[in-house]
């Protein structure tokens, strides 16, 4: 990969989802000044505007796409020719796929630095039930995910969870009109993490593998109890398999799944795709599957079971 030297902080998001805000508020901070230019690219007006004064005094310029068509990889070198930016900084269509960006031959060294996605929290809900695969889209490759304007009544660790299972790395962020909201997610988890085995029911295995993922702390030494099919990856050893559910992350032809490495005994008479009852003590260490730490089962015991009735993992 090419050496970065003029990285771009691409902020997505719909119309109305506080990406204005966002910029204005960031764009004044002292954190954010360089000496250099920075070529501010706008592919959308809504109703908060810049002060193109503020931003000329802190040496931002402004380029305006006014439609998709206009964002091409002749007009981007153009820009770069013309304003010479030491970074780029995209307010991006809402209704655009961010895909067909991140495909445009860019100048060179440029390169995507940062992608950030602003949410409105009390429009999300509208959004997923009407246009899934364009938020998807957005999310899948995001640094950060933004959902401002929020309530306490508003459903947070399920927006949490559905975004966790698009895009495992991405940092989301909860904010009301003070600010982030940092104690969303004391609520109890629908299991028993004290009892001697813990029980995660069908219904909850979203929940628990989402949260095992964000808080390993809470379930290391724990032994779980769950079902689920198994998958044998080439590669990782005859002790070894992954035992996991399927999650649909925007359509019917768009899923993912999500299991952990597991070790057992009893591994190598596991047949390819069979469903299995396993139960297993929870490390946390380093595979070379996942290139850094992460959930490891050690399974105490593992048995054929029947095929759940619903394969699809949910995450209310």
């Amino acid at each position: 990969m090419d050496e970065i030297t003029v990285p771009i902080y691409l902020v997505t998001g719909f119309l109305e989802s506080g990406k204005t805000t966002f910029l204005n508020f960031t764009l004044q901070q002292e954190y954010f000044r360089i000496d250099g230019k920075t070529l501010l690219i706008l592919c959308e007006e809504g109703e908060e505007e810049y002060d193109r004064r503020e931003l000329a005094l802190r040496n931002v310029v402004v380029e305006v796409l006014e439609k998709e068509e206009d964002l091409t990889e002749e007009r981007l070198s153009a820009m770069d020719i013309i304003h010479q930016p030491e970074r780029v900084v995209i307010e991006y269509n809402g209704m655009w796929l961010v895909s067909r960006f991140r495909q445009l031959r860019l100048p060179q060294g440029w390169g995507i630095e940062q992608e950030i996605t602003c949410v409105d929290a009390g429009t999300y809900q509208i959004y997923m039930a009407n246009m899934k695969s364009l938020f998807m889209d957005m999310v899948r490759e995001s640094d950060m995910v933004v959902f401002n304007r929020c309530s306490r009544e508003d459903p947070l660790p399920s927006y949490r969870r559905a975004i966790k299972v698009a895009n495992q790395r991405a940092e989301i962020i909860f904010e009301d009109e003070e600010g982030e909201l940092d104690d969303i997610f004391q609520d109890e988890m629908p299991y028993d993490l004290d009892a001697p085995i813990v029980e995660i029911l069908p219904e909850d295995y979203g929940i628990w593998f989402v949260d095992s993922m964000d808080h390993p702390q809470r379930y290391v030494g724990k032994t779980v109890r769950f079902k689920a099919r198994a998958l044998k990856p080439r590669g990782m050893g005859s002790k070894f398999f992954v035992p996991g559910r399927t999650a649909m992350t925007c359509c019917a032809d768009d899923t993912t799944f999500l299991g952990y490495v597991c070790k057992s005994a009893y591994a190598p008479k596991i047949r390819e795709g069979s469903w299995v009852e396993v139960t297993a003590k929870i490390a946390f260490e380093y595979r070379m599957e996942y290139r850094e730490e992460g959930i490891v089962l050690y399974a105490e015991d593992v048995r054929e079971c029947q095929p759940l009735e619903e394969e699809m993992v949910y995450f209310n």
